[in-house]
């Protein structure tokens, strides 16, 4: 599907190269069909050696050159590097942006034509080829595009997409910024394990592997956590009494109101990116 494609990545940070050693790892396009771009000499210089795909400083050549245009650099600069590549994006090409927290309406607007865009929230386990990531359609984009598009964000990690771009808040609130719960939960159960008298080093392991453990059961099975739960709590038992403490000190509803309160920040933080774009806008004339 990507392998005759030519993919240009606008900004290889981290996010940008998890991307490239996704395609690269899972085979699904060569590493002269990639076309990497970055500010940074040595960051350049980097991809290309260990990759092997083509690199450059150059934005507009690289989107001249590309099929799929994905822009992988921080939401502060997009508005800026949208409008230095605007004259060489068109119908033809399909336009993927992973700006955190840029809604579609935002690139639209700066760039003010009839355009294939496709909003993409993945997550920092990309850079172990596990990311969650969720994808959201421009109103010109095709299922063939949104297929292209998936195609991609599979190769590190798993993808769904939604009909519903007013829902990127909940995803941003949810799993953007879920793996840092997780990291605070493993911590704290590390934590728990020192306390209890294991090592440092046992105790992180111990948490991290049991976090990693449960969810792949509870995705291999397709169960319900609540019946996977029950399946660990026995009468009287230890399960039960740590969930009984759990549920007192509210977790549940701490981890609930967390979710609601990174999606209500995150869309305070894309009405700010619209006021942006508009003063970006208001710059250029």
């Amino acid at each position: 599907m990507l392998k005759d494609k030519k993919i240009s990545i606008i900004g290889t940070g981290n996010m940008g190269e998890a991307i490239v050693s996704g395609l690269i790892s899972s085979e699904s396009t060569n590493p002269e069909n990639i076309i990497c771009t970055d500010v940074r000499d040595d960051k350049i210089k980097s991809v290309k050696d260990k990759y092997g795909v083509v690199t450059t400083k150059n934005n507009i050549e690289a989107v001249e050159a590309s099929e799929i245009v994905i822009y992988a650099v921080k939401p502060q600069i997009i508005a800026s590097v949208l409008k230095e590549t605007a004259s060489c994006l068109d119908m033809s090409k399909l336009i993927i942006s992973i700006a955190a927290g840029v809604p579609l309406v935002a690139i639209e607007s700066c760039l003010k034509k009839e355009l294939r865009l496709i909003r993409v929230m993945p997550n920092i386990a990309a850079f172990v080829k596990e990311s969650a990531s969720v994808l959201a359609a421009g109103k010109h984009a095709t299922k063939d595009d949104v297929k292209l598009a998936m195609a991609i964000f599979d190769s590190m990690g798993k993808s769904i997409f939604i009909e519903e771009n007013i829902l990127m808040d909940a995803i941003t609130g949810l799993s953007g910024s879920g793996p840092a719960y997780i990291f605070l939960i493993v911590e704290a159960l590390a934590d728990a394990g020192v306390k209890m008298g294991l090592s440092r080093e046992d105790a992180l392991f111990l948490s991290s592997q049991t976090v990693l453990g449960a969810a792949k059961l509870l995705i291999e099975t397709k169960e319900h956590p609540g019946r996977l739960k029950d399946m660990v709590t026995s009468p009287g038992g230890t399960a039960i009494a740590g969930i009984h403490t759990l549920e007192k000190g509210g977790l549940r509803t701490t981890l609930i109101n967390a979710v609601e309160v990174a999606t209500k920040r995150s869309k305070e933080l894309g009405e700010i990116m619209i006021k942006n774009f508009s003063n970006e806008e208001l710059k250029q004339k």
